[in-house]
């Protein structure tokens, strides 16, 4: 029988710890990683992201377990901003399981290089209509939804095939333009 003082101090432990990770962030300069403090190793559900029109970088933890950390998730609706305008939107927690899920498949912890992340509609719209197709007028890029993204030294075609095997969102394959998109819609891939 296990000691019930023993139960409440680490139900206190968690919870001191998830406090910790989810307070801590460490630098905020723009460029500079960004870093949470460690959880525990097994709970710790860790994302790096370059962002390759801003030249920032991050890398942290975004949940422990299941449960999303509320400020990472401000610190990556700042990040993955619509980087023509600077407009910040929300993103879905959601897609950020799907991009952990995807790296733990490829069996890399390399950072995602981020081509974009929102959108707004101003944004999209200009981008449709001046970029001769390859936008769409509804995109989930303006539901925080949506990422276009690439990893360094693992192939475009092993990306989004990784993706498409989660059965988990749309992937679009852009080899042209050298990055696969992943979102969080209906399961398609073009």
């Amino acid at each position: 029988m296990q000691n019930p003082h023993r139960r409440l101090l680490l139900g206190r432990g968690a919870r001191v710890a998830q406090a910790a990770v989810a307070g801590a962030l460490l630098s905020g300069a723009a460029g500079r990683a960004l870093a949470f403090a460690p959880g525990s190793a097994a709970e710790a559900r860790r994302l790096s992201f370059n962002h390759l029109h801003t030249h920032e970088r991050t890398a942290l933890v975004y949940a422990m377990g299941p449960a999303f950390v509320p400020s990472a998730l401000d610190h990556l609706n700042h990040f993955l901003r619509d980087h023509y305008s600077g407009e910040v939107g929300q993103m879905d927690p959601e897609l950020y399981h799907l991009l952990h899920r995807v790296r733990r498949e490829l069996g890399t912890e390399l950072p995602f290089h981020v081509i974009s992340g929102y959108r707004s509609p101003h944004t999209n719209e200009t981008l449709r209509t001046t970029r001769g197709g390859g936008v769409a007028k509804r995109s989930l890029h303006m539901d925080g939804k949506a990422i276009d993204v690439r990893l360094p030294g693992v192939a475009l075609s092993d990306l989004r095939d990784a993706a498409i095997a989660l059965q988990a969102g749309g992937v679009g394959f852009y080899e042209h333009d050298n990055f696969v998109h992943i979102d969080t819609g209906r399961v398609r891939s073009w």
